[in-house]
């Protein structure tokens, strides 16, 4: 049994990576996702790989590798939470100078690798956000790179697309608060053109997981 503290949340919301866990007990408001292949329970209700809901006082069982976000209820409203946010995190594009977030009010927490898996906070306020359609992920050289999305404050959307053009939009999922989307790849790590749009302004948190035999960035 291991839990991990996770600090990219600090001070807003306590994050956790648990594995190998038989019995947890969630104080007040969390959103749990799972990320084992194995089905967590809640009460009489199971939750499959990447999907996440939000609980409130109640036990998770069968836990072998969850992340959980706390203090959902600590803040007076969204508006003033997400003002705190981006005051405290960096803009996107100081973090990560690609071009298409150039001028967009998209904001990050520091990234945490535990392992393989690597997490991260946003806060996008612009509506619409447009950061622009992607496909690759070049900092994992290897196939079978995976990521998924959970809502955390606010209402979004995945977008997926045939071109990097949004009017080939194809598919388009709406996430609230305790969502994630179902994952985008297929089985060797390919992506379709895909974005992250907001409905209202938001904070999600990303979630990477490195193939075997990849190292993460700067490691």
């Amino acid at each position: 049994m291991s839990v991990e503290e996770i600090k990219i949340g600090d001070p807003f919301f306590s994050v956790k990576l648990i594995k190998s866990n038989k019995n947890i007990f969630v104080n007040g408001k969390a959103i749990v996702l799972n990320l084992s292949n194995s089905p967590l329970k809640i009460r009489q209700q199971v939750l499959g790989h990447l999907q996440s809901v939000i609980v409130i006082d109640t036990a998770l069982t069968d836990v072998q590798c969850a992340v959980l976000i706390e203090g959902l209820s600590n803040h007076l409203s969204d508006s003033d939470l997400l003002k705190k946010v981006c005051m405290k995190w960096p803009t996107a594009f100081e973090v990560r100078k690609e071009e298409r977030l150039r001028g967009v009010e998209h904001y990050m927490s520091p990234k945490q690798w535990v392992g393989q898996i690597g997490l991260t906070f946003y806060c996008s306020m612009s509506v619409p956000l447009k950061v622009g359609l992607h496909k690759d992920h070049p900092f994992c050289p290897l196939p079978g790179f995976r990521e998924v999305h959970t809502q955390v404050i606010g209402v979004g959307k995945m977008q997926q697309c045939y071109q990097k053009d949004i009017r080939s939009l194809y598919i388009e999922e709406l996430m609230a608060p305790g969502v994630t989307h179902r994952p985008m790849y297929d089985a060797d790590g390919n992506y379709p053109w895909h974005q992250y749009e907001t409905v209202t302004p938001s904070i999600f948190m990303a979630v990477e997981m490195l193939p075997d035999g990849a190292s993460p960035p700067n490691s």
